[in-house]
Order: C-alpha cells, then sequence, then structure tokens
C-alpha cells in the first residue's frame, strides 16, 4: 500500500529492551547483520520500512540490509532464482496466492515465531509456519466518484461500453494485488475465465508492472477504477477528502488477501532472521501497519485509527482457490493477447 509516515510512539522503548536482551543471547556476533528482500512499497518512504528497519536495528545491533527487487512477485522470482546459494535471509510480501509457487521451490524454512498464538486462526497460511502472517485486507475496486459519475455495481458490469479505458490493473506475473485480481476472476467464473477477460480487455487502460505504480496512476486521473484493498479507502479518509475514492462492494464477495514473511531456506543468518520475524508479530510492530502499509493487522487487538471507519470490511468474503493459479494467469494473459 502507498504510505506516509508516522511518528514511533513511546511504547517501543520497552519492547526493545527486551529484544536487546534477547538478540544478545541468540545471535552471534557474525550473525548481526540481515538481508531482507521487501516489495516496493513496504520499503518506500511512507512504508512501515523506514520505521520498523530503524528501531529494529536500534534494539538489537542487528544490521539489516534492505533490497526492493520490485513488487512481491519479483521478490518471489530472485529468492528461487538464488535458492542454491541465497543471499536473502527473510523475504516479505509473500501473500496465500504466491506460497504454493514458494513451498514448490521449496524457498521457505519452517520457523514457529513467538507471538504466534495471537494470530487468529483463519489468518494462519501453513501450519509449519514457514510463512508467517503480519496483515491482510479485501481486494476490491477503488472508485474515484469525481472522474466517474456511476461506478461498476459488479465484476461483470466492469466490462460495459461505458467503462472503457476506465480500469488499472496490474500484471499478475510481478504484483500481488494483479494476481488476486486473476485469483478473484478465476473464482467467479470458472472455466468461462478467458471469456469473461476477453469482455474486460476493452475496459482496461493498462497493467503496470506493480501496485505503487497503478495506485499512483489512479490518484493522478488517468482513470477512475483501480484494484487495490478496501482499506485504501482509510488512506483517503486519513489525509484527503473523505468520500472522493470508495471501496465498492460487489455482490459475487470479495476475497482477502494475507501477507506474510518467511526465513529463507538455508539462510546465512538464521538467528536475526528469528528475531525479526518475532519482531514483525509485536504490538509495536502490529501498529505501525495501518498507517504505513495501510492493511489490518493479523495480530488481534491492535487499535485502527478513525479513519478506518471508511474501510468496510465487505459483507461476503470470497474464499480464492490459489491451486492452479499459473495456469489461470496463463488464460487470463492468452485472452488479452490481442486487445
Amino acid at each position: 500500500m502507498r504510505t506516509r509516515p508516522v511518528s514511533i510512539k513511546g511504547g517501543l522503548a520497552v519492547l526493545f529492551a527486551a529484544l536487546v536482551a534477547l538478540s544478545s543471547s541468540c545471535v552471534k556476533k557474525d550473525e548481526a547483520q540481515l538481508v531482507i528482500y521487501a516489495y516496493d512499497s513496504f520499503a518506500s518512504e511512507w512504508g512501515p520500512g523506514p520505521i520498523v528497519i530503524p528501531a529494529f536495528e536500534a534494539a538489537t545491533g542487528i544490521k539489516v540490509e534492505l533490497v526492493v527487487p520490485g513488487d512481491a512477485g519479483q521478490v518471489l522470482a530472485k529468492a528461487i532464482d538464488e535458492k542454491k546459494k541465497p543471499i536473502a535471509d527473510v523475504i516479505i510480501g509473500i501473500d496465500g496466492n504466491l506460497l504454493p509457487k514458494a513451498l514448490s521451490a521449496g524457498v521457505l524454512a519452517p520457523y514457529a515465531p513467538r507471538g504466534r498464538e495471537t494470530i487468529p486462526r483463519k489468518l494462519v497460511l501453513d501450519d509449519e509456519w514457514r510463512l508467517t502472517p503480519y496483515d491482510w485486507s479485501s481486494f476490491c475496486i477503488m472508485w474515484d466518484s469525481e472522474k466517474l459519475a456511476v461506478p461498476p455495481a459488479s465484476l461483470e458490469a466492469l466490462t460495459g461500453p461505458e467503462y472503457a479505458k476506465k480500469l488499472i490493473l496490474m500484471d499478475p506475473r510481478t504484483s500481488t494485488p494483479g494476481l488476486g485480481f486473476v485469483a478473484w476472476t478465476a473464482a467467479i467464473y470458472g472455466d468461462g475465465l478467458s471469456d469473461y477477460w476477453k469482455r474486460l480487455s476493452p475496459s482496461i487502460l493498462t497493467m503496470s508492472p506493480g501496485w505503487d505504480t497503478g495506485y499512483g496512476l489512479f490518484t493522478a486521473g488517468e482513470a477512475p477504477l483501480v484494484i487495490s484493498y478496501t482499506t485504501s479507502a482509510a488512506y483517503h479518509a486519513e489525509y484527503e477528502t473523505a468520500g472522493r475514492y470508495k471501496a465498492l462492494e460487489f455482490p459475487e464477495g470479495h476475497p482477502i488477501q494475507i501477507e506474510g514473511a518467511g526465513i529463507v531456506a538455508k539462510a546465512r543468518h538464521r538467528k536475526a532472521a528469528e528475531a525479526f520475524i518475532d519482531f514483525m508479530l509485536t504490538p509495536e510492530f502490529q501498529s505501525a501497519l495501518p498507517t504505513t502499509n495501510w492493511m489490518y493487522p493479523a495480530v488481534e487487538g491492535i487499535a485502527l485509527p478513525a479513519s478506518y471507519e471508511y474501510s468496510r470490511i465487505p459483507g461476503k468474503t470470497l474464499t480464492a482457490n490459489a491451486a492452479g493459479l499459473d495456469d489461470a494467469v496463463k488464460t487470463v494473459l492468452d485472452a488479452l493477447q490481442n486487445r
């Protein structure tokens, strides 16, 4: 999610002291470094990275190298490419749709983190804890009500001629929102997926490589509709005129995205990686997410700002099947090839 800076809360100090003690006993001096691969908006100046990474470093003495290959799909692709000689210790942003690919490639190692009992069972992505959830939100189409008078009322309505060149999507090969939209339409249309995307094609203005670029085009007024999250409405309510940008609710239902982080198999700095995954589930890390990553925290009981009143959880949650998504992506790209 595109984000803006917030201050670090005073309560961090208590946790940090504990983390320092923990790290000094568990992390050897030659392991006091950590390489993290993360997606671009996480590491952006408005994202959680500039807040949580320095805080973790100050608390533990572990020096973090934050590498940004692109969106989450590119994060995973880089980790897979380096599988034989891994460089990253931790990868951030792998969601439920990317998880089967990560597990098939064998790039994640099991680690049951401290604090895992605070995560609701419905958000747990893997019983072996090869991926630890840290935030979530529902996918939706965001609507700029000043640029478009009447929004689509359903996924099918998006294919109408009145929405020609009015929709911004992301490439499902590199972007988790892009892949999430493919999974959403596959869950609804099944064997009719190709036909749906052929009908949808005239509505698509562009497919950006990642969410950050695509959403930037949306807010710049290039098109009035974009795939994003219901929590995007909270972001706009916090910093802009509440009500202009709205999350559309469709009768077909909405899938959720659960984002996770995992330790890379054969990580060079295993203990440091474990300390960081533990840190991600602390109230201090989690409380930074609603106003930096603009997602719901995975840990229960984290306070949300008033702007989240504009982020409503859809009445119908749709379960999208992550299995077979590679075939679905191929189907979609084939359908769009001649658009």
